[in-house]
């Protein structure tokens, strides 16, 4: 059970990165630092990486690939686990400091699809917002 959680968490993070249609080198850092670093990844077989985002890649090009990844992805999540997942879709998206309309259209579906009020998911994007800001000039 464990591996899939793991599975769907990054499911939704290599999803939330190839939302603009193409994965940047900041992207694939950012996610494997949320994988090494986080609690919830603890137990994950980081050897597995490149194949669950592969997994991962097979179903999102296939028909309906977006939103039959997304569902199964939270399909396997537990509610407490909802938020979470929408944080770290949000983290790899804010990886750029900047987001594109494809990204920002990404999570308003992801927002649509977890059991997550408004309030939650807008301090979610707050957050991520004052973590990766750079000092002006």
């Amino acid at each position: 059970m464990t591996s899939q959680i793991h599975d769907a968490l990054i499911h939704v993070m290599i999803v939330a990165a190839s939302a603009d249609s193409a994965i940047t080198e900041r992207e694939l850092t950012r996610i494997t630092a949320l994988i090494e670093r986080l609690p919830v990844f603890d137990g994950f077989d980081k050897g597995r990486l490149t194949q669950v985002a592969n997994q991962c890649a097979d179903v999102l090009n296939g028909p309906d690939g977006l939103d039959r990844v997304l569902d199964e992805a939270i399909a396997a999540l537990p509610a407490k686990l909802q938020d979470t997942a929408y944080a770290l879709a949000v983290e790899v998206t804010a990886v750029d400091l900047h987001l594109e309309q494809e990204e920002l259209r990404f999570l308003e579906m992801l927002r649509d699809k977890l059991s997550l009020d408004r309030l939650t998911t807008a301090a979610i994007e707050v957050a991520a917002r004052a973590r990766h800001r750079k000092l002006p000039g």
